[in-house]
C-alpha cells in the first residue's frame, strides 16, 4: 500500500506521463473509453465517479481509490457520501475492502484538509 495520499498525489502525473511515453496506444485507446463513458448521461458524473471509487475499493486498487476520490469531491460530492461508499464497498467486499477504508479516509483529508466522517 502506498500509505501515502501526498505521495501519491504529487507522483502519480509524472508516473502516468512516463506510462503513455513507453505505451501512448494505452492512453490513446483508455482515455476516449474512460471520457465518453464518465460523461453526464442516466447518471451523473458524481454518482459515476461515486460507484467507480466503490469498484475501485472492493478491488483494493489504491490508484483508483486516491484518483476517484479526487473525482468525487471534484464532481460536487461531499466528504460523509465518499466515505458512505467506502463503507458500502466494506459491506459487500468484507474484511479485504474493509483495510482499504483508511486509504479513502486519507485521500479525503489529503484533499479538503479535514479527517473524513461519515
Amino acid at each position: 500500500m502506498l500509505n501515502n495520499a501526498s505521495q501519491f498525489y504529487e507522483s502519480w502525473p509524472a508516473e502516468m506521463g512516463a506510462m503513455k511515453a513507453a505505451a501512448p496506444e494505452i492512453a490513446k485507446s483508455f482515455g476516449p473509453f474512460f471520457q465518453a463513458l464518465m460523461k453526464p448521461g442516466a447518471l451523473t458524473v458524481r454518482e459515476k465517479e461515486l460507484i467507480a471509487l466503490g469498484i475501485g475499493v472492493a478491488l483494493r486498487c489504491e490508484p483508483c481509490i486516491y484518483s476517484h476520490v479526487e473525482k468525487c469531491l471534484k464532481a460536487g460530492a461531499t466528504s460523509e457520501q465518499v466515505m458512505e461508499v467506502a463503507g458500502v464497498a466494506v459491506m459487500m467486499q468484507g474484511g479485504p475492502a474493509y483495510t482499504y477504508a483508511p486509504v479513502v479516509a486519507r485521500a479525503v483529508g489529503h484533499l479538503t484538509g479535514a479527517p473524513a466522517t461519515a
